[in-house]
Protein backbone atom coordinates (compact mmCIF):
# COMPACT_ATOMS: atom_id res chain seq x y z
CA UNK A 1 0.00 0.00 0.00
CA UNK A 2 2.80 2.41 0.87
CA UNK A 3 4.51 2.01 -2.49
CA UNK A 4 1.17 2.37 -4.30
CA UNK A 5 0.49 5.60 -2.42
CA UNK A 6 4.02 6.81 -3.14
CA UNK A 7 3.64 6.14 -6.85
CA UNK A 8 0.23 7.82 -6.88
CA UNK A 9 1.84 10.89 -5.33
CA UNK A 10 4.72 10.92 -7.84
CA UNK A 11 2.47 10.28 -10.84
CA UNK A 12 -0.62 12.35 -10.07
CA UNK A 13 -0.41 14.47 -6.94
CA UNK A 14 3.08 15.97 -7.05
CA UNK A 15 3.23 19.46 -8.63
CA UNK A 16 5.94 18.12 -10.99
CA UNK A 17 5.05 14.65 -12.26
CA UNK A 18 7.88 12.15 -11.69
CA UNK A 19 8.41 8.77 -13.36
CA UNK A 20 10.77 6.69 -11.20
CA UNK A 21 11.90 4.33 -14.03
CA UNK A 22 13.55 1.78 -11.70
CA UNK A 23 10.95 0.40 -9.27
CA UNK A 24 12.29 -2.89 -7.92
CA UNK A 25 12.56 -4.55 -4.50
CA UNK A 26 16.06 -3.16 -3.92
CA UNK A 27 14.70 0.39 -4.26
CA UNK A 28 12.00 -0.11 -1.65
CA UNK A 29 13.20 0.65 1.86
CA UNK A 30 11.49 0.54 5.26
CA UNK A 31 11.64 3.46 7.65
CA UNK A 32 11.84 3.17 11.46
CA UNK A 33 8.09 2.43 11.64
CA UNK A 34 8.27 -0.19 8.85
CA UNK A 35 6.60 2.08 6.30
CA UNK A 36 7.67 1.34 2.73
CA UNK A 37 9.61 4.15 1.05
CA UNK A 38 10.70 4.53 -2.57
CA UNK A 39 14.42 5.21 -2.97
CA UNK A 40 17.08 5.73 -5.68
CA UNK A 41 15.71 8.31 -8.09
CA UNK A 42 18.86 8.20 -10.25
CA UNK A 43 16.95 7.21 -13.41
CA UNK A 44 13.83 9.27 -12.67
CA UNK A 45 12.28 11.47 -15.36
CA UNK A 46 10.39 14.68 -14.65
CA UNK A 47 7.44 15.59 -16.86
CA UNK A 48 6.55 19.20 -17.46
CA UNK A 49 3.04 20.51 -16.87
CA UNK A 50 0.56 18.86 -19.29
CA UNK A 51 3.26 16.45 -20.56
CA UNK A 52 2.07 12.82 -20.53
CA UNK A 53 5.13 11.01 -21.90
CA UNK A 54 8.79 11.42 -22.75
CA UNK A 55 11.38 9.74 -24.95
CA UNK A 56 14.47 8.23 -23.38
CA UNK A 57 16.95 5.44 -23.93
CA UNK A 58 16.20 2.09 -22.31
CA UNK A 59 16.97 2.22 -18.63
CA UNK A 60 16.39 0.43 -15.39
CA UNK A 61 17.44 -2.93 -14.08
CA UNK A 62 17.29 -6.13 -16.11
CA UNK A 63 14.17 -7.99 -15.02
CA UNK A 64 12.36 -4.77 -14.10
CA UNK A 65 12.22 -2.99 -17.45
CA UNK A 66 8.88 -1.83 -18.85
CA UNK A 67 7.57 -3.21 -22.19
CA UNK A 68 7.47 0.29 -23.69
CA UNK A 69 11.26 0.36 -23.78
CA UNK A 70 11.44 -2.94 -25.68
CA UNK A 71 9.06 -1.49 -28.27
CA UNK A 72 10.80 1.94 -28.51
CA UNK A 73 7.64 3.71 -27.37
CA UNK A 74 7.48 6.93 -25.36
CA UNK A 75 7.49 6.24 -21.65
CA UNK A 76 4.65 7.20 -19.35
CA UNK A 77 4.01 6.66 -15.65
CA UNK A 78 3.11 3.07 -16.58
CA UNK A 79 6.82 2.18 -16.80
CA UNK A 80 6.87 2.03 -13.02
CA UNK A 81 5.46 -1.51 -13.31
CA UNK A 82 7.97 -4.36 -13.32
CA UNK A 83 8.27 -7.34 -15.64
CA UNK A 84 10.48 -10.41 -15.43
CA UNK A 85 12.54 -10.87 -18.60
CA UNK A 86 14.58 -13.74 -17.16
CA UNK A 87 11.89 -16.38 -17.71
CA UNK A 88 12.69 -16.91 -21.39
CA UNK A 89 9.59 -18.71 -22.62
CA UNK A 90 8.13 -16.99 -25.71
CA UNK A 91 6.04 -14.04 -24.52
CA UNK A 92 6.62 -14.66 -20.80
CA UNK A 93 9.35 -12.02 -20.91
CA UNK A 94 6.60 -9.39 -21.22
CA UNK A 95 4.44 -9.88 -18.14
CA UNK A 96 1.36 -8.20 -19.61
CA UNK A 97 1.33 -10.48 -22.67
CA UNK A 98 1.91 -13.56 -20.56
CA UNK A 99 -0.82 -12.60 -18.09
CA UNK A 100 -3.25 -12.02 -20.97
CA UNK A 101 -2.39 -15.42 -22.48
CA UNK A 102 -2.84 -17.11 -19.09
CA UNK A 103 -6.18 -15.36 -18.57
CA UNK A 104 -7.49 -16.36 -22.01
CA UNK A 105 -6.17 -19.91 -21.61
CA UNK A 106 -7.56 -20.38 -18.11
CA UNK A 107 -4.09 -20.94 -16.65
CA UNK A 108 -3.98 -18.19 -14.02
CA UNK A 109 -2.31 -20.69 -11.68
CA UNK A 110 0.88 -20.33 -13.76
CA UNK A 111 1.01 -16.63 -12.82
CA UNK A 112 0.74 -17.31 -9.09
CA UNK A 113 2.55 -20.64 -8.85
CA UNK A 114 4.70 -19.58 -5.88
CA UNK A 115 1.92 -17.89 -3.91
CA UNK A 116 -0.03 -20.34 -1.72
CA UNK A 117 -2.61 -17.70 -0.74
CA UNK A 118 -3.37 -16.86 -4.38
CA UNK A 119 -3.49 -20.56 -5.30
CA UNK A 120 -5.96 -21.25 -2.51
CA UNK A 121 -8.46 -18.72 -3.91
CA UNK A 122 -8.22 -18.92 -7.68
CA UNK A 123 -11.52 -17.08 -8.24
CA UNK A 124 -10.10 -14.08 -6.42
CA UNK A 125 -6.79 -14.34 -8.29
CA UNK A 126 -8.65 -14.49 -11.59
CA UNK A 127 -10.62 -11.36 -10.66
CA UNK A 128 -7.40 -9.50 -9.81
CA UNK A 129 -5.81 -10.48 -13.12
CA UNK A 130 -8.97 -9.47 -14.99
CA UNK A 131 -9.01 -6.04 -13.30
CA UNK A 132 -5.30 -5.54 -14.06
CA UNK A 133 -5.90 -6.42 -17.71
CA UNK A 134 -8.82 -3.97 -17.88
CA UNK A 135 -6.46 -1.24 -16.66
CA UNK A 136 -4.10 -1.79 -19.60
CA UNK A 137 -6.65 -3.02 -22.14
CA UNK A 138 -6.06 -0.36 -24.82
CA UNK A 139 -2.27 -0.80 -24.78
CA UNK A 140 -2.50 -4.58 -24.67
CA UNK A 141 -5.05 -4.72 -27.49
CA UNK A 142 -2.89 -2.55 -29.74
CA UNK A 143 0.21 -4.63 -29.01
CA UNK A 144 -1.61 -7.85 -29.87
CA UNK A 145 -2.84 -6.41 -33.17
CA UNK A 146 0.70 -5.24 -33.99
CA UNK A 147 1.97 -8.77 -33.34
CA UNK A 148 -0.58 -10.23 -35.76
CA UNK A 149 -3.09 -11.70 -33.33
CA UNK A 150 -6.54 -11.28 -34.89
CA UNK A 151 -8.63 -12.17 -31.85
CA UNK A 152 -7.19 -9.59 -29.42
Amino acid sequence: MGIGKGLLYLHEECSTQIIHCDIKPQNILLDGSYNARISDFGLAKILMLNQTHTKTNIGGTKGYVAPEWFESKPITVKVDVSVDIEIGENDREILTYWAYDCFLGGTIDALVEDDPKALSDMKRSERYVMIALWCIQKTLSKAYHERGYADA
